[in-house]
C-alpha cells in the first residue's frame, strides 16, 4: 500500500514515514498544499493522510478538489485537537476520518488499516491479502499457499499485492513502476521484469494455484491457475 503524506511540520512528516515504512508501508511526504493535490492526483496511492492546515492550499480546499474530480482516495484528515469545525468540514467533504495530533502511533495504524478496508480492496483480517490459493500478509511480508510459507521482500511483497487488488485486471509496466517506486522515479521496466520474475519462481516453489501471465504489449494479469 503506498500512502501520502501532506503536511508542513517537516519533522512530524518525517517521523510519520518513518513509522510507516517500519509497518512495510510506501510512503511519499510532501508539505505544501499544492504539491499534496498534484501527487494526489496522479492516482498511485492508497490513502492519503492530510493536515488541515497547510501553505499556498488547506487541506479542506485540497479535499473538496479531489472529490469534485472523481478522486475517492481514502482520506484521513490531521486535525489540531478541538477543532470541531474542521473535523466537520472535513467530513462533509468526503472525508473517510480524522484524528487529532498529537496521537497514539497504535490508534493512526488501526485508522489507516480501518480506512483501507472500507476502500474496497481485497482485504481480510490480520494484514492478508488472499486469492486462489494463496495468502500475503502485508505486516509479515509472508506468502502461504497450501501448508507452505515463505517470506518475501518488500518490492515482492508490494507487487504481488498490486496483483491481487487487480485481479483478473491487466496491470501494466508504467502503472507498477508508478505504484511501487513513484511517478517521478527513474525506474525502468526490465525493474518490474525482475521482480515479476522473482514472485514467479516463488510461485512456482509453492506450487501455486495461480500464476501471472503476460499480455503481450500490455502488461501483466494474477489469474487462477486452471
Amino acid at each position: 500500500m503506498r500512502i501520502l503524506i501532506v503536511e508542513d511540520e517537516v519533522h512530524l512528516a518525517e517521523a510519520l514515514a518513518q513509522i510507516l515504512r517500519k509497518h512495510h508501508y510506501s510512503v511519499d511526504a510532501v508539505h505544501d498544499g499544492q504539491s499534496g493535490l498534484d501527487n494526489a492526483l496522479s492516482g498511485i496511492y492508497d490513502l492519503l493522510l492530510l493536515d488541515i492546515m497547510l501553505p499556498e492550499m488547506d487541506g479542506i480546499q485540497i479535499l473538496r478538489q479531489l472529490r469534485e474530480q472523481g478522486v475517492r482516495t481514502p482520506v484521513i484528515m490531521l486535525t489540531a485537537k478541538g477543532d470541531t469545525d474542521d473535523k466537520i468540514a472535513g467530513l462533509d467533504y468526503g472525508a473517510d476520518d480524522y484524528i487529532a495530533k498529537p496521537f497514539v502511533t497504535g490508534e493512526l495504524l488501526a485508522r489507516i488499516r480501518a480506512a483501507l478496508r472500507r476502500k474496497g480492496d481485497a482485504v481480510v483480517p490480520e494484514d492478508g491479502l488472499r486469492f486462489a490459493d494463496l495468502e500475503l500478509n502485508m505486516s509479515t511480508l509472508k506468502l502461504s499457499c497450501k501448508g507452505k510459507e515463505l517470506k518475501l521482500i518488500l518490492k515482492e511483497s508490494e507487487l504481488l499485492e498490486l496483483l491481487i487488488s487487480r485481479r483478473q485486471a491487466v496491470t501494466s509496466k508504467e502503472q507498477i513502476i508508478e505504484k511501487l517506486w513513484g511517478f517521478d522515479s527513474d525506474a525502468e521496466h526490465n525493474n518490474v521484469e525482475v521482480y515479476i520474475s522473482f514472485l514467479r519462481k516463488k510461485l512456482t516453489f509453492l506450487n501455486a494455484g495461480a500464476r501471472i501471465s503476460t499480455i503481450r504489449g500490455v502488461g501483466y494479469v494474477l489469474e487462477a491457475a486452471e
